[in-house]
Order: C-alpha cells, then structure tokens, then sequence
C-alpha cells in the first residue's frame, strides 16, 4: 500500500484542487499517522501502520518553522492562496491548537495577507468550546459529514473512540452556518459489507442534515488517490451533481470535485 506522510511541519505550496496553490501545516508527527477517525479513504493510511512516530511537535517548533518559511516564501515571491491545516490526521487533536491558530493570522497577515487560513477537519473536536472558537477564527473551516446514517459513518470512517453523528450535527448548529461542510462519495466492499454512500438510506438523511445546517458551502468529492482499504470504487461526477441538485435548488453553493 503506498501512503502520503507529510514529513515536516510546513510543506508545499501544493496545488489543491480545491484550495489552489496551498501552503500546508502539519501539526501531527512527521513520520506517523494520528488521528480520531481511520477513513478506509484516507491517503496516509491505517492509523495502526503509522504508529512508529507519535511524537507531535511542540508549539514552539511550530511557530519557529512558520516565522523561517512564511519569510523564505515571501522573499521568493513564491503565491500563496490559501494556508491549510491539514498533514498527518487530525489538526484540532493537537493540545495547542487555538493558540496556534492565532499565531497563523498574526503571520498570515504579516507575509500573505490576501491568503486564506483552511482547517481541514473531522468535526470530532468540535464539542470543545476552545476548538470551536478557533475554527470561527480562519477563513475556511472545513468539516467533514461523510453520510446522513451513523453506521455509515462507523464502516467508512471508523471513529476512534467515543462519536456521536448527533452531537456533531449539534455542535456545527453553533457555527451559524459559517463554515464549509465536506462529504465524500464512494461505493464497494468494507469489512464484507457493501457500501454505498450514494444510496438513498445514506443521502436522504444527508441531505436533511445539510439543509437544517445551511453551510455557506458544501464540498462533494470522490477518490482521488490510492486507499488502504482496497475493494472501494469512485463514483461519477453526474451521481454528485443528482445528489446536490435539492441542495442547490435550496440556494446552498456546491462545489463537486470527480
């Protein structure tokens, strides 16, 4: 199985195709996997084959390689369109994470002030009035719903510890709608079951979730890159836009990613 590790705090720019030239942080361990959902999509793999480094870097490790690469990129000229919070699971686990939030507005605005600050996000940590309150903070916080039917979510994101579809759909309520919500679609075989995200037992509560919701933006994508589970299939671009044609009818901006 190939995976993706993100093997330094700030990595990139990237191109994204969904954030354009993006300036990655990586606020878990440099060469290990850590995180409070185990996706069977996710490009950095099982958690369990990335426990060799469980070290995550202290705030000020942090702080020091933004100051060195935010100046190098800005003496180079080199374009920054948006700085994301993504890497090696699940950003908003780290301990310091709003206080490290601050920090990148503050260097956000110093070098790339027309850049915008994205976490790309489970939603786990969002019941933590600290966690939430630093999301509100950036410019795109992304927050992923994977299907409208818990026991999808169990199969396909397998929450480590305790999760609640609920509480999760309760705590987003207090973002107002100011806040992106991510969803992927897949289909195939997981644990021998089969599993469909595009059904309508897994839609059709989704879609009750996102209209009650109301996000500024819901972003809809596929499969990408290779996966650790290994019987799981794409679906099309023209599925999607079916499913988001309700939505968009309702007057909530979509973006489909195939």
């Amino acid at each position: 199985m190939s995976t993706i590790l993100f093997h330094s705090i700030v990595f990139g720019p990237i191109k994204s195709r969904r954030l354009g030239n993006s300036l990655g942080i990586n606020l878990l361990p440099d060469n290990g996997k850590l995180c409070s959902f185990d996706c069977v999509y996710c490009e950095c793999g099982w958690n369990k084959d990335g426990r060799a480094d469980q070290v995550i870097p202290t705030k000020e490790a942090v702080f020091q390689r933004m100051r060195e690469r935010f100046a190098e990129l800005h003496a180079e000229g080199t374009p920054v369109d948006t700085i994301t919070f993504s890497g090696n699971g699940e950003p908003t686990i780290h301990p310091d994470f709003p206080e490290i939030i601050d920090f990148t507005l503050k260097m956000r605005d110093k070098y790339f002030p027309n850049a915008a600050v994205s976490v790309l996000s489970n939603a786990t940590m969002i019941g933590k009035k600290e966690v939430r309150e630093a999301l509100m903070k950036v410019t795109n916080p992304i927050l992923k719903i994977d299907s409208g039917l818990e026991e999808y979510i169990r199969i396909v994101n397998k929450p480590v510890g305790h999760y609640s579809l609920r509480e999760t759909v309760d705590n987003l309520k207090k973002f107002n709608g100011n806040f992106i919500l991510q969803t992927m679609f897949l289909r195939g075989n997981i644990d021998g079951r089969r599993i469909d995200l595009t059904s309508p037992d897994s839609v059709e509560p989704w879609r009750k979730i996102v209209l009650d919701l109301r996000p500024r933006e819901v972003m809809m994508y596929t499969l990408d890159r290779e996966t650790p589970a290994k019987e799981l299939e794409k679906v099309t671009v023209e599925e999607m836009e079916t499913i988001a044609a309700p939505l968009m009818e309702a007057g909530i901006t979509v973006q489909i990613r195939g």
